[in-house]
């Protein structure tokens, strides 16, 4: 266990403590974060997970625009300067999931590819197809937490879940646990965040 891997699962704790509760205040915790990970997953050799971090960190830029600047009809009801809490449509999630179906698969074989074509940069990712999956679920999840739409906590609760696993076949130890603590704030975020939404907050 290191000291980044300490400071990135107390970071990590604290951005999704303050999601979880409607922060804006999350986002600036969420950037320093992705930097904490990035070099905490290119030392694991996670490539998928330490290149989503610069892609994260967009997002979350993002997130942060549009949570501070709703348009008129996006205003929450209890505090106007604030996007209030949506939802995807029935229509959208066949869409979705076929984009993280296809673009899963195609990373996965570019990770595959990576270490036999330069060796001396990237070492064998031990679960190519797990961490590609992973991405673009982790990609999905934040794009929606972006957009305040509370089915964000849905896909969250299938990334901890599943981080659990590749954190433990990578040799981390610390962060399967701050993972389940992930599972157990996503929990009441759903809930807390369907509240919301149904009070058009």
């Amino acid at each position: 266990m290191s000291w980044i891997e300490i400071i990135s699962a107390v970071l990590g704790l604290s951005c999704v403590f303050l999601a979880g509760r409607n922060s804006k205040y999350n986002f600036w915790v969420g950037y320093v974060y992705n930097v904490f990970l990035f070099i905490l997953f290119w030392r694991q050799h996670l490539y998928s997970a330490m290149l989503l971090q610069p892609v994260s960190f967009a997002i979350n830029a993002f997130g942060h625009w549009r949570w501070t600047h709703p348009k008129e009809e996006e205003r929450s009801a209890a505090d106007s300067s604030r996007l209030k809490v949506g939802h995807i449509t029935k229509e959208q999630w066949p869409g979705l999931i076929l984009l993280v179906c296809v673009f899963g698969a195609v990373w996965a074989m570019c990770l595959d590819w990576l270490p036999a074509k330069w060796p001396e940069v990237f070492q064998v990712d031990p679960s190519p197809w797990l961490d590609s999956y992973l991405l673009m679920l982790t990609l999905l999840a934040q794009y929606l937490s972006a957009q305040k739409c509370w089915e964000c906590w849905i896909v969250w609760l299938v990334v901890n879940a599943a981080n659990i696993v590749l954190y433990i076949i990578s040799g981390l130890y610390l962060m399967p646990i701050v993972s389940a603590l992930y599972l157990a704030n996503g929990i009441w975020s759903l809930v807390s965040w369907k509240k919301l939404f149904n009070k058009h907050e």
